[in-house]
């Protein structure tokens, strides 16, 4: 039988079990669950094209004897992580393409894939970490689009990031074409059209950001898609090496440091980015002092439900309208800086096993909310998944997607 291009790491072992394939991660629940207790990883079909369900075979893949041997012993107070593998090996040619489609634009969003003698093998290996998502996609070659059509059939607002590990890529977009070698990056916005081409086998890992939560970190998103990042130098190769780690040791990390992790692997991406800016004028020293003062004085209050930046500016013996002024280019006003950093705390807290025992409401109010609605809005604005999903996954690798538009 076919293989991926590339040979997998370890020997795996396989259970296999059946299920009606669907878009909805709820179909086979029950098969989930117990890979969960077996400390498995999941294949895990989609449906083929035109809405026509196949009874595609499930199957519970359980890694190497040593984590086997690890899985049967006295669990660590956090949960086993879970993988979700999505492999062509057990579909028969003349429906490789039609799965490869479904098996993408679950793990992404809704592309149109094209191939060389309309046949694809690959595999993706897909893994969540707080909200953050790392997939590796390893594959023969194709064209994948994301035409103005299928954006509007869904509410996707992702970046996704491309790092290329293996053969060639190319990102397009804005009218900006990427190509990218092993060890560069290049980020696509899902809100907007765009292709990715590979004319040979090829091993890439996908980071899939919140639009709202990068867009309030960069200036000027828009001009940063498909601009190849070099990975052999700077925040690029410092990514490179972060990510390689990320992937290896993601089904045990624990969860309390989730949060932290996904945190910084966004900011190596935005530094990342950030060198691709066009050059503007540097901000005042002056400016750019107030605007840091201003900062330490919101984290310091950050828990404080009647924080205002007028309360800010009397502590810092100054004008609103200079403070504002500090923040003129920056992404994001005061009050949606302030915001953004409430929301973070609050996932954090979410991903901490030490606090379970407390609800969701309770973690926001500690943070400075005062409506339970108002932050459910805003937290789902800015991660793409809602506090219930972050606080299920514990930092796990099981999707925060479930609720996604289809």
């Amino acid at each position: 039988m076919s293989r991926a291009p590339f040979a997998a790491a370890s020997a795996i072992s396989e259970t296999a079990f059946s299920t009606p394939a669907s878009r909805s991660r709820n179909s086979g629940a029950a098969c989930t669950a117990a890979a969960r207790k077996r400390g498995c990883s999941m294949v895990i079909p989609g449906r083929v094209a035109r809405g026509h369900l196949r009874r595609w075979s499930l199957r519970v893949r359980c890694v190497d004897s040593a984590t086997q041997h690890l899985a049967r012993a006295t669990r660590p107070p956090y949960r086993r992580c879970m993988s979700r593998l999505l492999s062509t090996d057990a579909v028969d040619a003349r429906e490789r393409l039609a799965f490869w489609n479904e098996a993408v634009s679950d793990t992404y969003v809704r592309l149109d894939t094209t191939a060389p003698g309309r046949d694809v093998v690959g595999e993706i290996r897909a893994d969540s970490l707080a909200t953050l998502e790392l997939s590796r996609v390893t594959a023969t070659a194709q064209h994948v689009r994301r035409t103005p059509s299928l954006i509007s059939a869904a509410a996707e607002d992702y970046f996704l990031v491309s790092i290329q590990t293996r053969g060639a890529g190319a990102v397009a977009q804005d009218g900006r074409t990427a190509a990218l070698a092993p060890g560069d990056f290049a980020v696509y916005d899902s809100t907007r059209p765009y292709e990715l081409r590979f004319d040979g086998p090829f091993q890439q890992y996908v980071l899939m950001l919140p639009g709202p939560m990068l867009r309030s970190q960069l200036r000027a998103a828009p001009d940063l898609t498909a601009r190849r990042v070099r990975g052999s130098r700077g925040a690029g190769h410092l990514m490179i090496e972060m990510i390689r780690t990320l992937a290896a040791d993601i089904a045990v990390l624990e969860p309390a440091a989730a949060a932290a992790v996904a945190q910084s692997v966004e900011h190596i991406v935005v530094a990342g980015l950030s060198s691709l800016v066009p050059d503007v004028p540097l901000p005042e020293p002056e400016r750019t002092a107030r605007r840091e003062q201003v900062k330490a004085c919101a984290r310091a209050r950050l828990r404080d439900p009647g924080l205002t930046v007028a309360e800010i500016a009397a502590q810092l013996h100054t004008s609103v309208s200079t403070l504002h002024r500090a923040f003129a280019g920056e992404p994001c006003s005061i009050a949606e800086w302030i915001w953004a950093q409430r929301l973070d705390a609050v996932r954090a807290d979410l991903c901490d096993p030490a606090l379970r025992h407390r609800t969701i409401s309770d973690l926001a109010f500690s943070w400075g909310f005062v409506d339970a609605s108002h932050f459910s809005r805003a937290f789902k604005a800015r991660f793409g998944s809602t506090a219930r999903d972050v606080r299920q996954a514990g930092g796990s690798t099981t999707n925060c997607r479930s609720d996604r538009s289809t």
